[in-house]
């Protein structure tokens, strides 16, 4: 298989999930691969931090589908525990309101049924009549559509009549109400397009294949941190030959004509390849790194069009204490659901009601804190600074202790007693280090309107060896989609490497 590919270089423009799930197949193919990542460490949104003995993940959190993750070192007849120690999540999530009623969401049936019929007995059957649908869409837009790359209208139009079929017109939340009477389970069912930067209003009941992606793989977590998995795949990238250059950011993607001939960075390296993917922003890729094509800032007008997924306002807290009454994963709902989905999605206003995602991995991996103390991340989605651009300097300390008064309010009494260490990050965060456009947190909005053809394409129309990996390219964000996204852009580039190979 290799001699396909002798001779042949590519270089992957970002260490992130999806950056680094194409460089692994490139590499497992014999294809010389050097990625290149602008900041200190790799992971992209998986990024971390540690201060004072505790451990930060900065990002994604919620690792499902580990087949999707095993296969990237069975490709060379590797297994994924040579690098990486995968941890069951029980429950999935706990799920508050502001009544005091809990929710224990997981894949065990029984228990899962009980939880239902605890806030409506009619309500199971409905459950299993909405997984069903699950099943169906998932069969249709992950196992079918997932890997593949829709590079023309044509490809898109013959999945259309099974898409219509299932209804992907209509909303997750749409979808869920109706089979679910209850509001709570029709927020606890709905919620999910939020954790890749949809709203449950609008985002295609697609997104409903979450719910079977979770009960049949389960959610998982990796030892150490979601970065102990980048790390694991940084490391077995390695052992494969792949070469990370770190700390040097992309300046300029050269190219001739409609080739990409070289890249280019900040510190004055430049390299010749055969082909270049990009795993950063894509308005980023085109606006900045392709600005002196004439492709680039063209595409760039075209995207600055789109509609763009909120950014996230996260407080990051090490508390005296430990808390085994805390899940892992818990959403504390708040008085509003609809309302304050539209503040974030269409008013672009910050309320002063609001959902948390509090992240406590401790619970599962007490590694990632000294003894006796708790990691903790308290995430809330905000409008990105394209539809809200208020002074984050001013408003981000008011909203860090609105937010953790809040946790004080619901479960930790004397939290502010108990803090050892806090930071939070920003929209403004996110455009600085991520280059992400208007500090949006997931790229483009995952709407019907902004799917497969209609999203960033794996491969450029006009650039013919350029390609795009990660949440802004199909199928979408999360770590599956971005995964998904290495896999389908793999397989083109692939096909058109060997196909030059043997000219």
């Amino acid at each position: 298989m290799a001699e396909k590919y002798a001779g042949k270089s590519v270089c992957v423009i970002g260490a992130g999930f999806g950056g680094m799930a194409l460089a692994l197949r490139l590499q497992s193919h014999g294809i010389k691969t050097t990625v290149v990542e602008s900041r200190d460490k790799p992971g992209g949104r998986a990024y971390y931090w540690e201060k004072d003995g505790f451990t930060f993940d900065a990002g994604p959190t919620v690792i499902t589908d580990p087949p999707c993750l095993k296969e990237l070192w069975e490709l060379t007849g590797h297994d994924i525990a040579e690098d990486v120690e995968l941890m069951k999540v029980h429950p999935f999530y706990r799920l508050n309101w502001p009544d005091g009623t809990n929710f224990d969401y997981s894949n065990v049936e029984e228990e899962l049924y009980a939880e239902i019929a605890k806030l409506n007995p009619d309500d199971v059957i409905g459950y299993q009549r909405f997984l069903e649908y699950a099943a169906g869409v998932y069969e249709e837009g992950y196992v079918k559509l997932g890997h593949i790359p829709f590079l023309d209208f044509k490809s898109m139009l013959k999945a259309a009549p099974a898409l219509v079929k299932k209804q992907a017109w209509r909303s997750v939340y749409s979808m869920v109400a109706s089979y679910i009477q209850d509001e709570r389970l029709r927020e606890a069912f709905s919620f999910h397009t939020l954790l890749v930067g949809g709203s449950p209003m609008k985002t295609s009941a697609i997104y409903a294949l979450i719910h079977k992606l979770e009960k049949d793989g389960g959610v998982w977590w990796a030892r150490g941190g979601t970065n102990r998995l980048i790390a694991g795949m940084v490391r077995h990238f390695e052992r494969l030959g792949g070469t990370m250059r770190i700390g040097d950011a992309v300046k300029q993607v050269h190219t001739v004509g409609t080739k990409a001939t070289e890249v280019e960075t900040i510190s004055g390296w430049k390299e010749r390849f055969d082909a270049v993917a990009s795993n950063a922003d894509i308005m980023h890729s085109y606006k900045d790194l392709l600005s002196e094509s004439a492709r680039g800032p063209k595409y760039a007008k075209s995207l600055a069009r789109k509609s763009y997924s909120p950014s996230l306002f996260v407080v990051h807290f090490g508390l005296e204490g430990t808390w085994p009454g805390i899940a892992h994963h818990s959403i504390l709902f708040g008085p509003r659901y609809k309302g304050l989905v539209d503040d974030i999605y269409k008013h672009g206003v910050l309320p002063q009601d609001f959902s948390i995602y509090l992240h406590h991995p401790t619970v599962t991996d007490p590694s990632m804190a000294p003894k006796g103390k708790s990691t903790f991340y308290a995430l809330v989605p905000v409008a990105h600074m394209g539809k809200m651009p208020i002074d984050w300097d001013v408003e981000g300390p008011k909203l860090e202790k609105m937010i953790l008064d809040e946790i004080g309010r619901r479960l930790i009494p004397d939290i502010h007693d108990r803090i050892v260490t806090k930071f939070s990050y920003a929209p403004t965060d996110f455009s600085a280090d991520l280059n992400a456009h208007m500090g949006s947190a997931f790229s483009l909005e995952p709407v019907l309107w902004q799917s497969a053809y209609l999203r960033g394409h794996n491969r450029d129309d006009v650039i013919d060896n350029f390609y795009l990996v990660g949440a802004g390219t199909h199928p979408g964000a999360g770590i599956p989609g971005v995964v998904g996204s290495g896999k389908a852009t793999a397989g083109i580039m692939l096909e058109d490497l060997a196909v030059k190979a043997t000219v």
